[in-house]
């Protein structure tokens, strides 16, 4: 009973989305889910989100609650249990190039267009690796939003 009750735990401490540290960024874990005007379900729905895996940006926290903001800078209250650790980008402004390597002189090898999201695999201080529906590419922060500038990822 205690190895299961500290295993829990556990979980629940690894896991960025009911970490305690503000702001950081997670992503949805569900295809459908509400963003609400306060903590809890008597409030109204400001929003229903329709991807899975978009990232967002816990910037407080009451109960099983968390206040997010999107890219979009729309804000508002989702329960934690919709939200997942994994660290997802949105490709921002036009479509942009994934290189080879973390160098703007480096070849392309996917373009991809506003609004797609892909999976983050590791970032250096201006690059984030993504993986886009298998296809893995580096990719300049300033294109991205789901990663603070100064962010290290990964290795």
């Amino acid at each position: 009973m205690r190895v299961a009750i500290f295993f829990l735990m556990m979980l629940w401490i690894a896991d960025p989305a009911h970490a305690g540290d503000l702001p950081r960024f997670v992503s949805l874990k569900s295809t459908e889910a509400n963003l609400r005007a306060g903590p809890g379900t008597q409030y109204p729905i400001k929003w229903i989100y329709r991807r899975a895996s978009l990232p967002v940006e816990i910037i407080d926290e009451y109960g099983h609650w968390r206040k997010i903001r999107d890219m979009d800078g729309e804000q508002g209250w989702m329960h934690k249990g919709m939200l997942s650790g994994t660290r997802t980008a949105i490709i921002m402004g036009k479509t942009r190039a994934l290189k080879r390597k973390p160098e703007t002189s480096s070849v392309a090898i996917l373009k991809a267009e506003p609004t797609v999201v892909g999976k983050i695999l590791e970032c250096e201080a201006a690059w984030c690796r993504l993986d886009i529906k298998g296809r893995r590419g580096w990719i300049q922060k300033q294109f991205i939003w789901g990663v603070y500038k100064n962010e290290v990822i990964g290795d």
